[in-house]
């Protein structure tokens, strides 16, 4: 009967050690988390209303040094893209490069008749300067094809694009190496 109690008061005094203990971690976790100091970030100089709207697109021109479509970023106000970003982003490929050491491709005076989607399909209506007078051979009408498509796919809702020419889908570059009646996919 003696050992029994002796078991039982050691049986006693363990469990209350044991709970000292896991209230002793537990006292020190809450206290040491409330000891953490939290700084409030300030930015060094204050964040305006116009920065807060930037957002940065990608348009697609020719590198002259490698011959190759390369991309230039550029910050613009987010409010230009909620109504049409299709005309936003094809007349900016018109304006032409920021970037001295980039050309544009789409030729000059150059008009964007509309930019309407469909089925996922981007139809861009250019005017006729688009291909008037053109004989720039197939690797550069390439590039001005690759240059249009790869900046208007880079929305996520753009899968491939249509070009057509004051309406008409059944035009193509003068020398008809290319012709607007195929759906462009974007290029690697």
């Amino acid at each position: 009967m003696k050992n029994k109690k002796i078991i039982m008061y050691v049986g006693i005094i363990l469990i209350v050690l044991t709970l000292l203990f896991v209230g002793y971690l537990i006292y020190n976790n809450v206290k040491n988390k409330n000891e953490e100091i939290i700084y409030e970030y300030t930015p060094q100089e204050e964040i305006t209303g116009e920065q807060l709207r930037q957002t940065v697109i990608t348009l697609y021109y020719l590198n002259p040094d490698t011959y190759t479509i390369s991309p230039e970023a550029r910050q613009i106000d987010a409010k230009q893209l909620l109504d049409n970003p299709y005309e936003i982003l094809i007349n900016l490929l018109i304006e032409g490069p920021k970037n001295e050491k980039l050309l544009k491709l789409i030729p000059e005076n150059t008009k964007l008749n509309s930019a309407k989607i469909k089925n996922n399909i981007l139809y861009i209506d250019f005017s006729e300067e688009f291909i008037k007078e053109q004989n720039l051979g197939k690797q550069q009408e390439e590039l001005i094809l690759q240059s249009i498509v790869n900046t208007v796919t880079e929305l996520t809702e753009i899968n491939k694009v249509a070009i057509l020419i004051n309406g008409e889908t059944d035009k193509g570059f003068p020398d008809g190496e290319l012709m607007f009646n195929n759906i462009f996919s974007r290029y690697k």
